[in-house]
């Protein structure tokens, strides 16, 4: 089983390439001349960054405050720089776990590659590990949470992903949206 440590990195992001609509999401780590970059679904790069704010949000109100969790991304942490490239997956997601390890007072993040349980020839599925600080635990929720939201809009009325030639509304009782009706 490989295992990309990575503790900590000098980056941690989640980053998307294509167009909306068919664009391919990913967790890249970088440290020490090394890169490793994991391909997921967007709906795991959502539920990532929701949990990881609720790990820290309930850190610091378990210590009553006294935890070193600050309550937003620190401004001196933001990263708006594209993916590094080369960006060349080095395995698929299927599972992710989150940890406060309050020795270090660091976020443990784990990416554990999905395997086909009918493929016996992979024993022990490549894990990406990463030890980032509560800081850069709410830059990365920041930034993965705007690399979510900047798919396709929403529509107003059933909330679904509108597409260019807009979409049949589940509100419109199967009527593609902006077509005139007879």
């Amino acid at each position: 089983m490989p295992v990309f440590d990575y503790d900590p990195p000098e980056r941690f992001v989640a980053g998307a390439l294509g167009q909306p609509g068919a664009r391919v999401f990913f967790l890249q780590a970088r440290a020490e001349g090394r890169l490793t970059t994991v391909a997921l679904e967007k709906l795991q790069v959502a539920a990532l960054a929701g949990r990881l704010d609720e790990l820290l949000d309930e850190v610091l109100r378990l210590s009553g405050g006294a935890a070193h969790v600050p309550a937003m991304a620190p401004a001196d942490l933001t990263d708006d720089a594209p993916l590094d490239t080369p960006v060349a997956e080095d395995f698929r997601v299927g599972t992710m776990a989150l940890a406060w390890d309050a020795e270090t007072s660091q976020v443990v993040i784990e990416a554990q590659e999905v395997v086909d349980e009918d493929d016996a020839e992979i024993p022990d599925p490549a894990v990406l590990r990463v030890r980032i600080s509560a800081g850069a635990a709410r830059a990365f929720t920041r930034r993965a949470l705007q690399i979510v939201a900047a798919g396709r809009p929403p529509c107003p009325l059933c909330g679904q992903p509108l597409d260019a030639t807009g979409h049949v509304c589940v509100r419109l009782n199967g009527y593609r949206g902006g077509e005139a009706a007879s």
